[in-house]
């Protein structure tokens, strides 16, 4: 077995590691949070795993053969370094300690150029404030409606926003998927053959069942830290909210950006504005919270950037 081949079976089963665990409570951790006392944790698994199924044979069969849904046309297929492996390796390591880093900076830095990772961040800051001004606007008017611990919703109501969580939760799941899939298939061929799919369906669905046994990991504290996020109703809302930001920056073009902030952005804009209507959570107890969540965000993208200019001032041209 040549270098190659080992770096790129390392790389993808670490990037395929670390998406799952790290991004994926983006989408599923109020899923999660709020049905784990309801049901087995294998039902949640079997359901998220129909969803993610019918994504990738979705863009493996219209988009011929790109589980990535073309995410990928600025960054051509490369042969498989040591280096490109090192990323998802330094992203395993952040999140098995709780940090909610960028995998789309962390992984695909090790692939883009200066100007691709550019244009990256700025589209992801663009999108941690598009997420945290809608969040803010709608959950000011929404506090002001809904009280989750004293206006409970009755049995026959809890079952609908059920359902409504659940198909929203996969409808979320399908919209995520199209933007960080790019981050696993990077280290494969733009087009897979129809074993080559079914390998890394078995690898995706194999750990989406570990990240829902373990209940989240360390990461699902990012979602736990949040107000009511235990709530089905407020866990549909969000999935909504965050349905629509996604779809927004899907459309705008393919060139990939960070979920991970989308995700934090939207979380950051609610709790400031829980905090601006509720008169018993004030800012002096939710800036600790975004603050820490954007400095591990800052941490992740410092080590992005030292990744890519490692590769392209110090490995390439030296050949290391």
């Amino acid at each position: 077995m040549d270098l190659t081949l080992i770096y790129t079976i390392t790389g993808f089963g670490l990037a395929a590691y670390s998406v799952i665990g790290n991004d994926s409570i983006q989408t599923l951790g109020t899923f999660l949070a709020s049905n784990k006392e309801r049901f087995k944790w294998y039902i949640l698994w079997f359901a998220a795993s129909v969803a993610m199924t019918f994504t990738l044979a979705y863009g493996w069969y219209f988009y011929d053969g790109d589980i990535a849904y073309e995410r990928l046309t600025q960054i051509p297929y490369q042969e498989i370094k040591w280096y490109h492996a090192m990323a998802p390796a330094v992203l395993l390591l952040l999140t098995r300690i709780g940090i909610p880093v960028s995998t789309t900076f962390l992984v695909l830095s090790a692939f883009a150029s200066t100007v691709v990772l550019e244009k990256m961040l700025v589209k992801s800051m663009v999108g941690y404030g598009v997420a945290a001004l809608s969040a803010y606007l709608i959950w000011v008017v929404l506090e002001r409606l809904i009280d989750e611990k004293k206006n409970r919703i009755s049995k026959r109501r809890r079952r609908v926003w059920r359902v409504a969580q659940w198909v929203t939760s996969g409808w979320l799941f399908f919209a995520w998927l199209q933007h960080d899939m790019a981050n696993i298939a990077v280290f494969l061929p733009r087009q897979l053959s129809f074993i080559q799919f079914l390998m890394v369906l078995g690898v995706t669905i194999g750990l989406l069942g570990y990240i829902f046994y373990t209940q989240g990991g360390k990461i699902q504290s990012v979602v736990l830290d949040k107000q009511g996020t235990r709530y089905v109703r407020s866990a549909t809302i969000i999935n909504i909210v965050y349905i629509g930001v996604l779809y927004i920056f899907k459309e705008l073009n393919n060139l990939p950006m960070s979920t991970t902030w989308v995700f934090v952005g939207l979380l950051a804009g609610r709790e400031l504005a829980i905090s601006t209507v509720m008169s018993n959570y004030k800012f002096v107890y939710v800036f600790p919270i975004i603050a820490k969540d954007f400095g591990k965000m800052m941490l992740g993208l410092g080590v992005s950037v030292a990744i890519v200019l490692s590769i392209h001032y110090v490995l390439i041209p030296y050949g290391l």
